[in-house]
């Protein structure tokens, strides 16, 4: 019976070790493996200057997506002006982008939509946005991605990342999203989460996500509530392996900023933008972060 005993006692501490030494072996992976971005932006636009977006890191989607895509693929009511200063201007170390009530062009608001495509493309990286939201019924503010040459088709195949959108009607919610060929809102697959922020649409607040080959995480004013992983099946899951280019807009109506109706009282409307930043990601070695435990 003594024997027995020894026997199990030397098997348990035997097995104790091994899940001691697994365990040692996979915190020194997972830190060989953290990702931290650069201090120095390798694109940024800090909007400290005056008058129209910056024309060498800034072009505009300009109309109402037709004849291909009317209504922006969202039925939204507004029509999109470029280099129109009370449309999208920067002052007093801001970018505004603003709506107003006014018929152009057979609809009933204008806006603006800027786009950073062929000056600001980038693949891989961590992408930073210090936004104020718009806040009326009715509007729907956004920061997001879409590749630049849609090498894998047009959309959803080849991919799209909302770093940020606020609709009006869900005040102190934020959401950040991806969707691909086999995740996407036309089919109701879309994946994501949503942040309660109260007051999005009065403060300003840090949009970012860090990309890299193996995920997206999404992060606001730091904190991390969503990743999208890539389990490394094909393009219609993860088709992030290309170059993508930022858009901010702020667009009225459209199936999902519409869906309670308008309050055309509060116009005019606007979001604004602190500034935009773009780092590389690099990996640390172990030893780098064991340093400065």
């Amino acid at each position: 019976m003594q024997l027995q005993k020894r026997v199990f006692l030397f098997l348990g501490l035997f097995f104790s070790i091994l899940v001691f030494q697994n365990c040692e072996n996979s915190t020194e992976h997972a830190i060989k493996e953290k990702i931290s971005n650069e201090t120095t932006p390798i694109w940024s636009d800090e909007f400290d200057y005056e008058g129209l977006p910056d024309s060498t890191k800034w072009s505009y989607d300009v109309g109402d997506g037709c004849p291909k895509l009317c209504g922006w693929g969202n039925n939204e009511l507004q029509y999109y002006q470029a280099n129109s200063l009370k449309n999208s201007r920067v002052e007093n170390g801001l970018l505004t982008i603003e709506a107003h009530k006014e018929d152009f062009h057979n609809k009933a608001f204008t806006s603006a939509r800027l786009v950073s495509k062929f000056k600001g493309d980038w693949l891989h990286g961590k992408v930073e946005i210090r936004a104020k939201t718009a806040s009326s019924l009715g509007t729907w503010s956004a920061i997001w991605m879409l590749p630049t040459d849609n090498e894998y088709g047009i959309w959803p195949k080849s991919g799209e990342i909302d770093i940020m959108e606020h609709v009006g009607y869900n005040p102190d919610t934020i959401f950040g999203t991806v969707h691909t060929e086999s995740f996407n809102g036309m089919i109701g697959t879309q994946v994501g989460d949503q942040l309660f922020i109260p007051d999005a649409d009065e403060a300003f607040h840090n949009y970012s996500v860090e990309w890299t080959a193996d995920k997206i995480d999404f992060f606001i004013d730091d904190k991390k509530y969503f990743t999208f992983n890539n389990e490394n099946k094909t393009f219609a899951e993860y088709p992030f392996d290309k170059k993508f280019h930022l858009i901010m807009n702020l667009a009225i109506g459209g199936n999902w900023g519409g869906r309670m109706g308008i309050d055309e009282s509060l116009f005019p409307q606007k979001m604004q933008v602190d500034y935009v930043r773009v780092y590389n990601l690099t990996k640390k070695s172990g030893d780098d972060f064991l340093s400065k435990k």
